[in-house]
């Protein structure tokens, strides 16, 4: 028994929990801002789209250390680490996304750094839109193929390899 895979897969599943309500509150904040026209509903979407990327890349983080036994440094480690999660290492793991995942994630890392780094008051409902509308889909294939995912490392986690 594996017990660092079993942990990991532990782990994944409360990320994937912690994923599923920020999605809830985005789509529940979405819908009152345009409702009410209300800003600080956006400024709940733009957090919450934060939250949503954040804690992929948390689990991106655990599986590149934990299994990968490598993360990506310098400047562009969030790049490269949602590269290297959209491949198979022979001998070690399959891909944990896929591509077009990989691709739409990487429009979500970007608003993530546009959070970290601009007043909310200069966010805009007409950037956050694509974000929104896309994120249903994404969070299924995301969690599809996490879930995937899960299967190999609790197979891993009981073979002891």
């Amino acid at each position: 028994m594996n017990k660092k895979h079993l942990a990991l897969a532990g782990r994944v599943r409360e990320e994937l929990y912690e994923i599923e309500q920020a999605v809830d509150r985005i789509q529940g904040a979405w819908d009152r801002a345009k409702q009410s026209g209300d800003e600080f509903y956006l400024d709940s979407v733009a957090l919450n789209l934060h939250s949503f990327y954040t804690a992929l890349e948390r689990i991106f983080e655990l599986i590149a250390v934990t299994v990968d036994q490598t993360k990506p440094q310098g400047e562009n480690w969030h790049q490269e680490l949602l590269r290297q999660m959209a491949v198979e290492i022979e001998f070690v793991r399959p891909a944990v996304i896929s591509r077009e995942t990989r691709n739409i994630l990487d429009e979500y890392r970007g608003f993530r750094h546009v959070v970290r780094n601009v007043y909310s008051f200069h966010l805009s409902a007409a950037k956050i839109e694509p974000l929104v509308k896309k994120l249903p889909l994404l969070y299924d294939y995301a969690n599809k193929e996490i879930a995937d995912f899960l299967i190999f490392l609790e197979t891993r986690g009981k073979e002891g390899k």
